[in-house]
């Protein structure tokens, strides 16, 4: 029987280490030659395509309902096809709710939303400034990720509580752009409910109603302009149609959000 000396072992040790060091060589100088590229973001993030959609589906893919506590009739969404494209219907009746996807997006990034919208009628009562009125036809709400530094003590203690009751914070502020029944075009005001979600008016009154309205904004620029600091992360994006506040009804049509950046 002939002893083992360990030799075999060490000279396949050491032909493996010579083996990877002769690899990471290699590697080495495939990466200075063909150096690897970050690959860009995308110029566009489509929230809501939902043209892309089937109106077979009932609601579009990664949109999901949120309802509010002690609301008993929820505004119906459905995708249909209306005027040779799916867009999301909105059918409200003395209710609120909304559809709601949640996405995390830089505003510094992709400053620019744009959507569509078509409205069927204004709502009589409506009132910016009143919790009587605040029911809108149709809204566009940008929600922002909760920031504690952003917070005073009391504000920290309640979101403490909405945590430990739903096991999520709540978003720190929001952007609504809503259609009033006769405020100011370019009015900005605290929503009568929250000064932490503001409203800016993009449209009013009767004029084009029934007509399909291309919008766009800038959300970096309306989030300072509104709370005279820089933005957090948007953390999701929601439709609304409600008229619990009137009791009136309203019918509202969605087309496709997106988010892109400033080619400027």
């Amino acid at each position: 029987m002939v002893p083992n000396t360990g030799w075999g072992d060490s000279m396949i040790r050491n032909r493996m280490i010579n083996v990877t060091v002769a690899l990471i060589v290699v590697l080495i100088m495939v990466l200075m030659t063909h150096p690897v590229v970050p690959a860009e973001s995308p110029s566009v993030i489509e929230v809501g395509p939902f043209s892309a959609e089937t109106a077979v589906n009932p609601l579009p893919a990664h949109w999901k309902p949120f309802n509010f506590k002690n609301i008993e009739h929820h505004t119906h969404y459905r995708l249909i096809e209306e005027d040779g494209q799916v867009v999301v219907k909105a059918a409200a009746e003395a209710s609120a709710s909304g559809l709601i996807r949640k996405i995390a997006i830089d505003p510094r990034e992709y400053p620019i939303i744009q959507w569509r919208w078509k409205v069927a009628n204004i709502l009589k009562n409506g009132n910016v400034y009143q919790k009587e009125g605040d029911d809108f036809p149709a809204r566009i709400y940008i929600v922002f990720e909760y920031d504690s530094g952003r917070l005073d003590f009391v504000e920290k203690i309640k979101f403490e509580m909405v945590k430990t009751l739903y096991g999520e914070y709540p978003p720190s502020a929001g952007i609504n752009y809503i259609w009033s029944s006769n405020a100011p075009l370019g009015m900005v005001v605290p929503n009568p409910y929250t000064d932490r979600s503001m409203m800016v008016v993009v449209q009013s009154g009767k004029k084009d109603l029934n007509t399909w309205v291309d919008e766009e904004r800038n959300i970096y620029e309306d989030y300072k302009n509104a709370f005279k600091t820089e933005p957090p992360m948007i953390s999701g994006v929601a439709i609304m149609t409600d008229t619990d506040d009137t009791g009136e009804s309203a019918i509202a049509y969605y087309g496709d959000i997106m988010f892109r950046k400033d080619p400027r």
